[in-house]
């Protein structure tokens, strides 16, 4: 499918035509696409190139060009080199709490064409953790501090498996793809009325912030949702999440947005990637309700395993 768009692409492109096209539709068609998420309805060049699904426990409509097994190509390479450069931890205590907590999140998700792998990189300074796609999952050491037990960790782990399990990473592999031609067409346009280079840089600094910015914090709303369900039918208590968050935030709960700010939280949240820490908890907060309809106890077994997840009927959960 990468080599179809590729292509599809060089020919679009190939002619005068085709660049004016492809300009229009940056200018025109694209950010309108994805305002609306309409982008499986669309027509001409990305009818012909879109893959489009519905994702998974929230029927979100998904624009993804690469198949599952290049996904899984390209998740299990990315994977090999990062551990080939990493520092993983020796600790064979936190390493089992990773693998025990990760393959009951893992379990839930009842993704068995998935080969699930969780590492943990030795990076104190480093609070973090990262999915790739097909499901390989690392956890830096630095994010344990906040963690502080085993439903904090399922926390963070539910939230990176949900990033798999939705295919986050090749839906925004392929997004990028459309971003290009919305790029080109707002230089385009800027070219065509002889604007000067602020004209370009607010063009394409408007369409990151009124389309690329929120799609990123959808995906990580996204992750929440899912990951509270995951840690919940894997036997962890989804409530911790909240406490989980407040401690990543730095801040008590009632101050976080308005006496107390981490510094790197300063930036306003529609100018940022994620969302911020009030929004965040308080999403959570408000689908815990549902979260705890799937949550039977931490020695609750998983066994037999979930059914595979199902569109929800009616409106998808609000998320920023």
């Amino acid at each position: 499918m990468a080599q179809q768009v590729d292509h599809s692409m060089d020919q679009m492109l190939a002619t005068p035509v085709g660049r004016r096209a492809a300009l229009a539709l940056g200018v025109r068609g694209v950010a309108g696409i994805y305002a609306a998420l309409g982008v499986c309805s669309a027509v001409g060049l990305l009818s012909a190139m879109a893959g489009c699904y519905r994702a998974p426990g929230t029927a979100r409509d998904q624009l993804i060009f690469f198949s599952e097994e290049k996904e899984l190509q390209f998740g299990l390479e990315a994977y090999r080199e990062v551990l080939r450069q990493a520092r993983l931890s020796e600790n064979a205590e936190i390493n089992e709490m990773v693998q025990r907590v990760g393959q009951r999140i893992a379990k839930a998700a009842n993704k068995p064409d998935y080969q699930w792998e969780f590492a943990v990189i030795d990076e104190d300074k480093m609070v973090n953790a990262f999915a790739l796609p097909g499901g390989k999952v690392a956890i830096f050491t630095g994010i344990l501090k906040h963690t502080q037990n085993e439903a904090g960790l399922a926390t963070v782990m539910g939230h990176e498996v949900a990033h798999a399990l939705q295919r986050h990473g090749v839906e925004r592999m392929s997004r990028s793809i459309i971003d290009q031609i919305a790029q080109l067409g707002a230089i385009g346009a800027a070219v065509g009325s002889h604007a000067g280079g602020g004209a370009v840089a607010g063009a394409l600094g408007a369409y990151g912030v009124n389309v690329s910015l929120p799609f990123n914090r959808k995906q990580e709303s996204e992750a929440d949702y899912i990951g509270l369900r995951l840690m919940a039918e894997a036997g962890f208590d989804p409530r911790e999440a909240v406490p989980f968050w407040e401690r990543m935030s730095g801040c008590p709960r009632q101050m976080i947005g308005k006496l107390c700010f981490r510094a790197q939280q300063s930036i306003p949240e529609f100018l940022s990637t994620h969302p911020s820490d009030a929004t965040r908890l308080s999403q959570i907060e408000a689908w815990l309700p549902e979260a705890m309809q799937h949550y039977r106890g931490p020695s609750a077994p998983v066994t037999p395993p979930p059914a595979p997840y199902r569109p929800l009927i009616g409106p998808m959960p609000k998320m920023s």
